[in-house]
């Protein structure tokens, strides 16, 4: 599967929506298989993130009618569609009789029993989120609007009621969950064995670990606290490889790209079936670009995800670049010509200052980096290339 994120930080400005349904046949000739779409619901913010009553439909993005019919023409073109869930936060509605933002409207009525007990700024009733995080909660909480205590029994159901009904009325085919780390993965799973989704994605962002400004080679912590919420989920779900984003910001030390036991280092060194690999999104690029992948290494970035394991998501501003939309073209192309997938076996043959070279599957050779490398050509064939990067099929 390759997913490709609809959306960026400006798309509420535009009908996105009708937007999405005139692409709907581009993106299947691209070769993507899945789209992300933003959230969805009546929210504060324009672009979705503090949500307000879920069962308002009507967003930024267009209305509730054109988001069923956005979904269904996307899956008239063979594209799955998954849906931008918020489910850390939520905003409320009314004040409660002291003037705190914690009552909440719409069909979800809920009160301040709703909110974490710890919560600074809204004066939760619930259950202290550290108490059932399971892991130090500094950073975990979002600090503008109220913590959602998913222990609550009353919101697990109205939650996992919420979830089925999207899949049904909706259409929705899976999930992008915003912001998990502020949530235990048990939770997650108790969401996905409701809504039986076909794909899940969280977002467990944290920084990676530095030394006066460089970014360590030794990442293990990093990745293993995202492995660690995939297993508190069982299983029921996949999580950005923000590892090994991190890791490829720092070009031309291509030798970050291969750990200590001679693997990518990664999440999908590890876990690669459940690694969703991506260079940028809303957040990190687009107009917020919290974390902007450099530009010129793109190409580059795109090759080592398409030609590796794990589920490669592609931004929607990196697809409005033709010279980088007709190289990501190609490398969907051959990704599927060589039948790689999330599971493939990575040999990395080279992992120096200014080259990476790998060999994926037997069947593929890769290189990045402005260094020389190549391959036997009496057993490998030139198949494809761009500014600083190669790859071969087996003759």
């Amino acid at each position: 599967m390759w997913r490709a994120q609809g959306f960026n930080w400006e798309s509420h400005n535009h009908s996105w929506y009708q937007r999405l349904m005139g692409q709907a046949n581009w993106f299947a000739s691209l070769g993507i298989t899945c789209v992300w779409l933003p959230p969805f619901t009546d929210s504060v913010s324009p672009q979705g993130y503090m949500p307000l009553d879920l069962y308002n439909l009507n967003s930024r993005y267009g209305s509730e009618d054109e988001l069923r019919r956005c979904v269904a023409k996307l899956q008239a073109a063979g594209l799955k569609v998954l849906g931008d869930c918020v489910l850390n936060h939520r905003c409320a509605s009314h004040q409660d009789s002291a003037g705190v933002w914690n009552q909440f409207g719409g069909r979800l009525d809920w009160c301040s029993r709703a909110i974490v007990g710890d919560d600074r700024n809204f004066n939760g009733r619930g259950q202290p989120l550290i108490q059932h995080l399971g892991y130090d909660i500094s950073g975990s909480r979002f600090d503008a609007a109220p913590n959602i205590d998913h222990s609550q029994p009353f919101v697990k159901r109205d939650l996992s009621e919420w979830m089925q009904w999207l899949r049904e009325y909706v259409g929705f085919d899976g999930w992008r969950l915003d912001f998990v780390r502020g949530f235990h993965g048990s939770h997650v799973r108790d969401y996905m064995l409701a809504s039986s989704p076909t794909f899940v994605v969280g977002e467990f962002w944290d920084s990676l670990a530095y030394n006066g400004g460089i970014p360590e080679h030794n990442q293990d912590r990093h990745r293993q606290q995202i492995i660690d919420w995939i297993n508190a989920a069982e299983g029921t779900g996949t999580a950005f490889d923000v590892t090994t984003k991190g890791i490829m910001h720092a070009r031309c030390e291509y030798w970050r790209l291969r750990d200590s036991s001679g693997k990518p280092p990664g999440v999908m060194g590890w876990w690669p079936s459940r690694a969703v690999t991506f260079l940028e999104n809303h957040d990190t690029g687009s107009t917020q670009g919290h974390w902007r992948f450099p530009s010129q290494g793109l190409e580059q970035g795109y090759c080592y995800l398409l030609t590796h394991p794990g589920t490669p998501c592609i931004f929607y501003d990196h697809l409005e670049d033709p010279q980088l939309a007709n190289a990501i073209q190609r490398l969907i192309a051959l990704r599927l010509r060589a039948g790689i997938h999330c599971r493939s076996q990575v040999t990395i043959v080279r992992a120096e200052s200014d080259v990476y070279a790998a060999e994926i599957d037997e069947s593929v050779v890769m290189k990045i980096g402005a260094g020389v490398y190549a391959p036997d050509d009496s057993k490998w064939v030139q198949a494809e290339a761009g500014h600083c990067w190669t790859v071969w099929y087996r003759r």
